[in-house]
């Protein structure tokens, strides 16, 4: 019965999301657009070599990424706590952590699986390769879910604090650089042609460890925040 009513309320928050997401599809759209274009720049001002191109493509393609993964986190539940639904979330007989971790499931489903959707195109410009592609797309699949579920823990600690956006790039920036480093070295690595086992295995690994530890961390900032 207690799973029922977890799974209940975790499906609630992701459909509500969902729907305002729809709403206010604007800013999803602005965010994916970003990602293009910041992707796009760097072929037309780095030049046309192709071998410099593939040497560029993993850190600028995640970079953007990442940049564009933070555009909405400021307001995963700067929302809700401006219109109370916070407090009701704190109140809920759902388990928090449960009612966190589907906000950032909402998150990443909005913000993140676009870029993943697109990226194939935007490798093409830096002439990758199909296995590059390919492991380009898993890493991003394994490594976009640890942005939105560390974000929300950025997110929930700088709820209701003026300049909020600043804070939050400053809190959680640096815990996105080992998602960064072996997510651009997995895509490397298969373009060097070696084995990418790794890469992959820590990305993982850091999924993971996100999925168990965050929503509980963001939860616990959420409730020191409303005191």
């Amino acid at each position: 019965m207690r799973h029922e009513k977890a799974a209940s309320g975790f499906m609630t928050v992701v459909r509500k999301d969902l729907r305002l997401a729809w709403r206010r599809r604007a800013d999803a759209v602005a965010a994916l657009f970003f990602f293009i274009i910041v992707a796009s720049l760097f072929p037309l001002g780095g030049g046309t070599e192709p071998e410099l191109l593939q040497r560029m493509a993993p850190g600028v393609i995640w970079v953007a990424a990442l940049l564009a993964s933070m555009l909405s986190l400021t307001r995963l539940f700067s929302d809700d706590y401006d219109d109370g639904s916070l407090e009701q979330m704190l109140l809920s007989a759902t388990p928090l952590p449960v009612l966190v971790f589907a906000k950032a499931a909402a998150q990443w489903l909005i913000n993140g699986l676009p870029l993943i959707v697109v990226s194939p195109l935007l490798a093409i410009q830096y002439h990758l390769n199909a296995s590059a592609i390919v492991t380009l797309m898993v890493a991003l699949l394994l490594g976009t879910p640890v942005l939105s579920l560390i974000g929300s823990i950025g997110s929930a600690l700088t709820v209701g604090v003026r300049g909020a956006a600043i804070l939050l790039a400053l809190l959680i920036l640096p815990l996105y650089v080992p998602v960064l480093i072996f997510g651009s070295g997995a895509v490397q690595a298969t373009i060097d042609g070696q084995a990418i086992g790794g890469h992959v295995s820590l990305l993982g690994a850091m999924l993971a460890l996100s999925l168990v530890l965050a929503p509980w961390a963001a939860a616990t900032a959420l409730r020191i925040a409303y005191d």
